[in-house]
């Protein structure tokens, strides 16, 4: 357990690791929200009666966009490791199965699609909290706007991360990718019933 534990942490220490799940993390969590405020605007706009029932879809889409984002990355990065391990057989002239290179890239395939999973799971549960209060504190109406409003933010917050970690304004960033839920939230608005 330790020796698996301090591979973990000599794994997520790399930066080129932390670079590609960030990337995974934020692209999944940006897809995972806008996907949230599809069906938060669509739910109320089709006259859904129920938080509860919005919460379930919305849960149904988190379980299949995570789902997604887990399998996809732990296939890709399958493919590229297994790619990479074979050049290395091949210059090397030597087996690498099961030596600490091998066993480092699983960890990294494994820090990547969790990475990949997390991201649309925030980005589709958060939104949904305001129908969890649906009939108790909000209407069916300003459940759905709080709920694109955190989108919003979450949006915004998956913005100013980049923008810190890349030297931007993360300001600027923040809203450049939370003008992306309003779009989305208003694009649903207009589309014939």
């Amino acid at each position: 357990m330790s020796s698996l534990r301090s591979r973990f942490a000599r794994t997520i220490a790399r930066e080129d690791v932390r670079a590609i799940a960030r990337r995974y993390f934020v692209s999944n969590g940006f897809d995972g929200t806008l996907t949230g405020i599809g069906i938060v605007v669509g739910a109320v706009l089709s006259g859904i009666p129920s938080g509860t029932v919005v919460v379930r879809i919305g849960l149904s889409a988190a379980v299949g966009l995570g789902t997604s984002a887990v399998w996809s990355v732990w296939e890709i990065e399958r493919a590229e490791t297994r790619a990479e391990i074979l050049r290395l057989e091949a210059a090397m002239l030597v087996d690498l199965d099961d030596t600490r290179i091998q066993r480092e890239q699983t960890t990294t395939r494994l820090v990547h699609a969790a990475a990949s999973g997390l991201g649309p799971l925030i980005g589709i549960l958060l939104p949904l909290t305001p129908f969890v209060f649906e009939g108790s504190t909000f209407t069916m109406a300003t459940a759905g706007a709080v709920s694109v409003a955190i989108a919003v933010c979450v949006l915004g917050a998956f913005g100013a991360y980049m923008g810190s970690i890349s030297d931007q304004r993360w300001y600027v960033a923040a809203a450049r990718m939370g003008l992306a839920g309003i779009v989305v939230a208003a694009i649903n608005l207009v589309l014939p019933a």
